[in-house]
């Protein structure tokens, strides 16, 4: 007789996991307190126009082919790749910089800032590179079983790597590059992990390598939430269940062990095993109770930044976007320090724009763009007060009409705003927080909550905020390290690190 899974969530890392273990012969059933399957890879629908939520590219476009070659299925997704990769526009600026994979198109970007920049570039994703492929199978895809299990992880990762980890990834940019211009560009993707290049180690210069060199950026023919749609008809060929407007509020014990979740309309859920895509440190404060994990001890990590999304629908076309563009001001550490524990909404603020009707045009009605602004914020720790919202989505939109020459106010013919009051309520993010868990010293690879419960030996955790970390392709990395915890022994409890920075230091 199969064993009955029970997936909490239908993010990516639960909708992957669940197709995972589908193959694995297990049948699945799933829950969700959204009307609609994805997470945060979810979709708004609105006055004609089709709006991607929450993520609008990825790189390590390979780790999809991977999910579906594991699960013997031929992969569903058309993939289009991005060129140029983004645009960046600085305030003091009129013409954005393209970044491009061609490092010697990159290069004529930046002649005139910038000696020897091809040279400089190349010599720095060389080095990103060696971080990337020395790490990848000995801690990025890799369960560890505690601190002992970590340590000797990293000890296998070889040593002239190791200053990466206690330098910040700004001050890696400053050994290699004097223009303030190209420090910046590169390390906005610091800004993916949620955090700042001032807060992330320099080891996430890898980063920079999965975009100018390894593979690049991309999204999918027909939206982001393609991979969810596509996921999900391959679930309910399997036939995996999904219940949605459900949302798990209460463990069930018997006997010291999980023998079941209550939702908010006092139903009972019961399987062999169980998956958490909620939040991997919140849920078990919130739903299991735990002492470590309640919520002065969660507000004491270290968490990502806020999304504050406004979802545009525009009559006319706007050429001098891209669908993957950057809108910076020129005060970056100043603002880098402040914006993510300060009370008030920024006055000049930073934002990133997508707009997919360039790649995808069934997005929008003929004639029209559909554009999508994320602007990082603090979180409600800092910033519960969001009657502000209008204001600041209006003071978004006239910087950004200024600076590419268009009326986005008066062409505008759908506006939605998304503040981090509506992120946590419609996904279950704690405070807002928009990619969970920050990826700080003492939060990383394996000092992230386990994707293995310490106290239930069938219970699992998939996602952003558990092993190896947050973005798509880290995601489904993160359902293949489940299920290998499922299928390898589901009664094998994997104990919890339990350690911090300075005890990870202490074993270099």
């Amino acid at each position: 007789m199969s064993k009955k899974a029970l997936i909490i969530g239908t993010g990516l890392g639960g909708l992957a996991t669940a197709l995972r273990l589908t193959a694995h012969g297990y049948k699945v059933e799933m829950v969700e307190k959204y009307h609609q399957p994805g997470g945060r890879l979810n979709q708004l629908k609105k006055d004609g126009f089709t709006f991607d939520v929450g993520p609008s590219f990825f790189s390590m476009s390979y780790e999809f082919e991977e999910l579906f070659h594991y699960c013997n299925i031929p992969n569903p997704l058309q993939l289009h790749e991005l060129n140029p990769v983004y645009s960046v526009y600085f305030a003091n600026r009129n013409k954005p910089f393209l970044i491009y994979k061609d490092l010697k198109k990159l290069a004529g970007e930046f002649k005139d800032l910038e000696p020897d920049f091809e040279q400089k570039v190349r010599n720095y994703l060389s080095r990103a590179k060696s971080v990337f492929h020395d790490t990848e199978y000995r801690i990025v895809k890799k369960n560890f079983n505690g601190l002992l299990s970590y340590a000797l992880g990293l000890m296998s990762v070889p040593l002239k790597h190791s200053p990466m980890l206690f330098r910040t990834m700004w001050q890696e940019l400053e050994r290699n590059f004097s223009s303030q211009e190209v420090k910046v560009i590169f390390s906005l993707v610091a800004f993916f992990l949620g955090s700042t290049p001032f807060d992330t180690p320099a080891v996430y210069s890898l980063l920079n390598y999965t975009e100018l060199e390894h593979d690049g950026y991309w999204s999918v023919k027909g939206g982001m939430y393609r991979i969810t749609e596509a996921l999900t008809e391959l679930l309910q060929a399997r036939g995996v269940t999904m219940h949605f407007n459900t949302e798990i509020v209460e463990a069930v014990e018997k006997d010291g062990k999980l023998a079941g979740f209550i939702d908010q309309n006092g139903n009972k859920w019961q399987a062999d095993v169980y998956v958490s895509n909620s939040d991997a440190a919140f849920f078990r404060g919130k739903v299991l109770k735990r002492a470590k994990f309640s919520e002065q001890k969660l507000d004491a990590m270290k968490w990502t930044l806020a999304p504050f999304t406004i979802y545009l629908g525009v009559k006319g076309t706007i050429p001098d976007l891209y669908h993957h563009n950057y809108f910076l001001g020129n005060n970056f550490k100043e603002y880098a320090d402040t914006i993510f524990k300060t009370s008030v909404s920024p006055q000049k603020p930073y934002y990133y724009v997508n707009v997919s009707s360039k790649t995808t045009p069934e997005c929008a009605p003929e004639g029209c763009e559909n554009i999508f602004i994320l602007c990082p914020v603090p979180d409600l720790r800092f910033k519960p007060d969001w009657s502000d919202s209008e204001q600041l989505a209006d003071n978004i939109i006239a910087d950004m009409s200024a600076r590419i020459g268009f009326d986005l106010q008066a062409n505008t013919i759908s506006r939605t705003i998304y503040n981090p009051i509506d992120w946590r309520d419609k996904f279950n993010l704690y405070k807002g927080s928009g990619l969970g868990l920050a990826h700080g010293l003492d939060q990383v690879a394996g000092l992230r909550p386990n994707n293995a419960d310490e106290n239930y030996n069938n219970l699992f955790y998939v996602g952003a905020s558990t092993v190896p970390g947050t973005g798509l392709p880290i995601v489904l990395i993160s359902s293949k390290l489940v299920t290998e915890r499922i299928v390898g022994s589901n009664t094998t409890q994997a104990p919890s690190s339990g350690v911090n920075a300075g005890q990870m230091a202490n074993l270099f």
